[in-house]
């Protein structure tokens, strides 16, 4: 018998822990193959410096909260292993993994996670671990993961986006001359998420959409904005984080993986907006409660999250280890999707785009982006209250010594 160890990575969702709830079920039901269900504190961190939970000894009550909890209940990280798989890090994972008798690995995480997943389940092979086996979790807002119909979170985060948006263009065209609106939304090399505004009805939907598939042209963008601003007497433009344009970048944190630390795109277009034409602005960043919103989980993606979960393991259970499982779409309507498996090679650092043939122009997607995405947001979920607030898990965290 074996033990399973789970871990969260990268930026956290709505519904991270949802997949971890299924894992954490699933694995339940096969006690004669796996023992205990560890929980990695901070990522891959946890790994390295053996700083295991043990989540056999959670109480049931917490664990069924983690439906409604927001955020890597685990701890999460954005640090980058070596490319150097025999390097020190990767020998601690090895150390920790012998200690523990684990011989299932999840990792739950978006693109780089999956790099990470990648050269562990490489490493192990490699070893010649052959009671080792070595799964990816699917999960990031900015759904710009390969080989996959989409990825968990995104469902949520675009459900909160276009709520959010659809609330606040009622608010911005109360004045009889108002301001220019600059909404920016997350997405650093992929826009799905500042498109999911498209799907709102014209009288709510920003006038201009910016997402990173588009060229951007600043003059061409200061004519439309004034175009707008002269018919409408207020404009609401959407626009992705990662929109690239002329501006000082040179102060910017870079993380592990070399991403630059995104944000104030929107506070740069509003202030070149009001030098150049002369417009009152306002700047809206959506940040990190975008991704991290409980009460507006989309249903299927929660539903979706917790099958994934479970099929990870039974996949792990079958003894397959460096594959990702991927949602395949069968049909739109009625909305189908079947579970399968990729290899970690074909998922690991490569990026899913908006298509071109989704996009119209900056200021609509086409019908073939809607179809995508109208099934997706479908259905809500129903929060568990205590004094007017949604409780989250509290674990008790009991580290494996």
């Amino acid at each position: 018998m074996k033990n399973m160890v789970y871990i969260q990575s990268g930026g956290p969702t709505s519904v991270i822990n949802s997949s971890l709830y299924g894992a954490i079920k699933e694995a339940k039901k096969h006690p004669d193959k796996i023992g205990h269900i560890y929980g990695s504190q901070h990522g891959v961190e946890g790994l390295i410096d053996d700083h295991l939970i043990d989540l056999s000894l959670e109480d049931d009550e917490q664990i069924e909260l983690l439906l409604q909890t927001p955020g890597s209940i685990l701890g999460t990280t954005r640090r980058k292993l070596p490319s150097d798989i025999h390097s020190v890090e990767y020998m601690k994972i090895i150390e920790t993994i012998k200690k523990h008798n684990i011989g299932y690995v999840f990792i739950n995480g978006g693109n780089d996670s999956m790099d990470t997943c990648n050269k562990l389940s490489k490493l192990v092979k490699e070893l010649g671990i052959e009671d080792v086996v070595v799964i990816g979790v699917p999960k990031t807002i900015d759904n710009d993961l390969a080989c996959t119909d989409h990825s968990l979170g995104f469902p949520s985060a675009a459900k909160f986006v276009m709520n959010s948006v659809n609330a606040f263009s009622v608010d911005a065209a109360c004045f009889k001359k108002g301001k220019v609106h600059v909404v920016e939304i997350m997405g650093r090399t992929a826009g799905w998420l500042t498109a999911s505004v498209d799907l709102l009805p014209e009288e709510t939907r920003p006038h201009l959409i910016y997402i990173p598939e588009m060229k951007f042209d600043l003059e061409q963008f200061l004519v439309d904005v004034k175009r707008v601003y002269q018919e409408k007497g207020f404009a609401l433009v959407a626009i992705s984080e990662g929109l690239q344009f002329e501006r000082d970048m040179s102060n910017v944190r870079v993380d592990g993986f070399g991403h630059v630390q995104l944000g104030g795109a929107a506070l740069e277009l509003t202030r070149i907006i009001e030098s150049r034409l002369d417009l009152p602005t306002r700047a809206i960043e959506f940040s990190i409660v975008q991704r991290a919103f409980p009460a507006m989980v989309s249903l299927v993606d929660r539903n979706e999250a917790i099958e994934t979960g479970k099929r990870a393991v039974q996949a792990a259970l079958k003894g397959i280890t460096g594959k990702m499982i991927i949602f395949n779409r069968v049909s739109n309507n009625p909305y189908k999707i079947n579970y399968e498996l990729a290899p970690l090679d074909k998922v690991a650092n490569a990026v899913s785009h908006v298509t071109p043939e989704m996009i119209v122009d900056n200021t609509r997607m086409s019908d073939k982006f809607r179809d995508y995405l109208r099934p997706l947001v479908e259905g809500e979920v129903k929060l568990v209250y205590k004094n007017g607030i949604a409780p989250v898990a509290k674990l008790k965290r009991l580290k494996v010594e």
